[in-house]
């Protein structure tokens, strides 16, 4: 557990915006911490070459993600492999991973990036009503019953390991290209896709290609959860978080840059966005001392 320290800003994010947000609330000597990936943002890194980064005119993503991060670190911000499930506001911000990790912090900047996958048919309806996305969260929930997981990472693999543990079944969907799965052999694997969850008044089950495949639970793991899973009360629109000039969103002491709040998508404007979240963010902070 990390919770015996107090941050002053945790950022949500270690891509272009987490990164620009990091460097200058380190500027401003603040104690800082980055959950997220640890090799930044991958979209970016799978970028062949990035033309329109000012002082950067031939550079690759990859190189671009790994100054960011240099920078980052090297300015005295720690950067930890997370990703965060829910966030708690209150006096001080308490910030929960998917491996239960609590961590505590002042103030908190949101810089998730866009979230590309579509929602399944039943899927914000049935949000928890016998769908979640932490399997490590609410697995016990469904101790010795049937459950299904769709995996839109390799990391699904090590929540979809615990369920195997606990529950009867476990029917597992991959989305990303498998080179080996890593998976208990006890759990069963699909090659086609889940068209939509299906249920009353919670989710009982999956629409396949050839049928119904009932269970118990269902949990659906991204990359990045949703900014509406993460924070109660978070205002949005289109999807997008709704900030003002200042990168404040409706809740005091929470900020976000870069994608999570709309277009257009670009390194440039996420990282402006980060920076101006950490000056938001220290004045906030500020203000209460």
């Amino acid at each position: 557990m990390n919770s015996d320290i107090l941050w002053d800003i945790l950022i949500v994010g270690t891509g272009p915006a987490g990164m620009g947000a990091a460097v200058n609330a380190r500027i401003r000597e603040k104690k800082v911490i980055l959950l997220g990936a640890e090799n930044g943002s991958d979209r970016l890194a799978k970028a062949p070459e990035v033309k329109n980064y000012l002082g950067f005119p031939e550079i690759s993503g990859k190189e671009l993600m790994d100054k960011f991060i240099g920078h980052a670190v090297g300015a005295g911000a720690v950067l930890e492999k997370g990703r965060v499930e829910t966030i708690y506001p209150g006096d001080e911000f308490t910030v929960v991973t998917r491996d239960n990790q609590l961590y505590r912090s002042r103030a908190v900047i949101l810089a998730t990036g866009v979230q590309q996958a579509r929602l399944l048919p039943g899927e914000k309806e049935f949000l928890g009503r016998g769908l979640g996305y932490c399997a490590t969260c609410d697995g016990p929930i469904y101790r010795s019953k049937e459950v299904a997981v769709i995996g839109e990472t390799p990391e699904a693999e090590e929540e979809v390991n615990f369920l195997a543990e606990i529950c009867s079944k476990v029917h597992y969907f991959p989305s990303y290209k498998k080179r080996g799965l890593q998976v208990d052999p006890r759990v069963e694997v699909y090659k086609e896709k889940p068209m939509a969850v299906l249920g009353d008044k919670r989710a009982e089950g999956l629409a396949l290609p050839d049928g119904k495949l009932p269970v118990a639970g269902v949990f659906i793991i991204r990359e990045v959860a949703p900014a509406e899973q993460l924070i109660s009360d978070l205002k949005l629109e289109d999807k997008s978080i709704v900030v003002d000039r200042m990168m404040e969103t409706n809740i005091p002491g929470v900020f976000a840059a870069g994608d999570c709040t709309g277009k257009p998508y670009q390194v440039g404007k996420a990282a402006g966005e980060g920076l101006t979240a950490a000056l938001s963010a220290v004045s906030y902070l500020d203000k209460k001392a």
